[in-house]
């Protein structure tokens, strides 16, 4: 990207994306009369959506956001039931996972902003996501097994993201989980009033653009590999990222601008 507008916009339904001058890509939902469910279109779209944001020096975060009411509902299942046979299934989830696994090991931080519900891959959608920050309006369910089909994909994110028995509880019940709970559990970071939604999560947005954007790559990538490590192995591994981070010309001057109580001038690298 070379424009240096303010803004730069580039429109592709289902979505829309926004790289704002001061880092922040909002990437937004756009399927509103369809509650933003998770169509092949769309999921196609995000993940061209996040592989723009990667390669864009501009954007050091990314707020993900939807238009009206619903957050996002899940997967389309009309169109899942317009072609129920094994290969289309298969394809449909395994683009859903190469999608949420894109977010995860996407080299900037990803914050949810939840104003409505989000349920089955949309609870998915949001456990997937580094940051997350809901309305007192929003709603997280995982009711696959209302319908005979159980929530065994966003079970991966969410199982991830909260712990075992409220993970349970959620995939076995199938009931809905007002924001509140969804901060209990540990699926949200914040709880808002409706009105504070935007500004709360912009806010913290620019806080992390404000960051050098190289250590921003090296701390998202070292916490989801270390998380998964024994504890001998993590600390091993965390203290090779360290040492290779001190070497890093950010590291010198954030340390530098400290001592000598200035500004750090960030240059990612």
């Amino acid at each position: 990207m070379t424009d240096q507008s303010p803004t730069r916009t580039a429109e592709a339904a289902p979505i829309r994306l926004e790289v704002e001058a001061d880092g922040v890509a909002v990437l937004t939902l756009t399927r509103s009369a369809q509650r933003n469910a998770l169509s092949l279109g769309m999921m196609t779209a995000i993940e061209a959506a996040l592989e723009q944001i990667a390669a864009d020096a501009a954007a050091r975060v990314v707020v993900l956001r939807a238009e009206g009411p619903a957050f996002c509902a899940g997967h389309d299942l009309k169109e899942m039931r317009a072609s129920p046979d094994r290969a289309s299934y298969e394809a449909l989830f395994a683009q859903c996972s190469r999608m949420m696994t894109r977010i995860v090991r996407l080299p900037k931080p990803v914050i949810a902003e939840v104003s409505g519900i989000a349920t089955a891959a949309g609870c998915q959608l949001v456990a997937s996501c580094d940051l997350a920050v809901a309305a007192t309006t929003a709603r997280f369910a995982t009711p696959g097994v209302n319908l005979g089909l159980f929530c065994s994909t966003p079970m991966v994110a969410l199982s991830r993201a909260v712990g075992r028995k409220h993970a349970m509880e959620m995939l076995l019940l199938g009931q809905m989980a007002d924001a509140e709970t969804a901060y209990r559990f540990g699926l949200v970071n914040r709880v808002v009033a409706p009105e504070e939604l935007s500004d709360t999560v912009m806010g913290m947005a620019r806080i992390i653009a404000s960051k050098s954007p190289l250590t921003l790559k090296i701390g998202k990538e070292a916490f989801y590999a270390q998380v998964e490590m024994p504890l001998d192995d993590a600390y091993a591994y965390a203290s090779r990222v360290m040492t290779e981070n001190m070497m890093a010309r950010d590291a010198e001057e954030g340390i530098d601008a400290f001592i000598n109580k200035r500004q750090p001038v960030w240059q990612g690298c």
